[in-house]
């Protein structure tokens, strides 16, 4: 089974890497990052590089593929080739997934019509945009349609975890979640919204626009 695995500019990095660890332990699996052009692209705030090994033209039959998110994604919702990568692939894949704002592509590329998808929760009103339905939920699945969706950032995880299920079987995954000692116990509560409150909330977005 091969996995694909988006790479791109400015790209979150553990929207990538969080279903990549988890996933790159299934048996008989190879993961490969693929992208525009092969070489090193750098994350969103520059600090690490993560390297494309195969273009889109070299992987045109992944069985899984997942689509991280961040804030490069806003540069590609017209990107002519990594859209039609997108549709051209999932007309045979297993699943087509996405992390974060990678919702974003995957509605851009026609894959969400109408249907419920979550994102980043600063991005909702984007997949608004572009034919999808926002929810908060935290991993959304169309099983009919192929596709997953997670929330922000570390709920890319959380899908891993279950699209391990979908591939093998219950005990596998939680084998899987086992070996990365996937036990989250945060010291605060406000991973989400509703949960970390309007003062909260502010800070993150003025820590965002400092990044940005």
């Amino acid at each position: 089974m091969n996995i694909a695995v988006v790479l791109f500019p400015r790209l979150t990095a553990l929207d990538a890497v969080g279903p990549y660890e988890t996933l790159q332990r299934l048996p008989d699996t190879t993961v490969t990052f693929v992208g525009h052009q092969r070489g090193e692209v750098r994350t969103e705030n520059g600090y690490l590089g993560l390297t494309i090994d195969k273009t889109f033209d070299e992987v045109v039959a992944p069985d899984v593929v997942i689509v991280p998110g961040g804030i490069g994604v806003l540069d590609l919702l017209e990107d002519k080739v990594l859209l039609d990568w997108l549709r051209s692939v999932h007309a045979t894949s297993r699943f087509t997934t996405s992390v974060c704002t990678g919702s974003l592509l995957l509605a851009a590329a026609g894959l969400l019509p109408g249907l419920e998808a979550t994102t980043h929760w600063a991005f909702m009103d984007k997949l608004t945009e572009l034919g999808a339905v926002p929810t908060s939920t935290r991993v959304v699945e169309h099983l009919e349609q192929r596709t997953i969706i997670a929330a922000g950032v570390s709920s890319g995880i959380d899908m891993a975890l279950r699209l391990a299920e979908l591939l093998t079987d219950q005990v596998t995954a939680q084998a899987m979640q086992l070996m990365v000692e996937y036990d989250p116990q945060p010291p605060f509560d406000a991973g989400s919204v509703v949960k970390a409150g309007p003062l909260v909330t502010a800070r993150a977005r003025e820590l965002f626009q400092e990044k940005d």
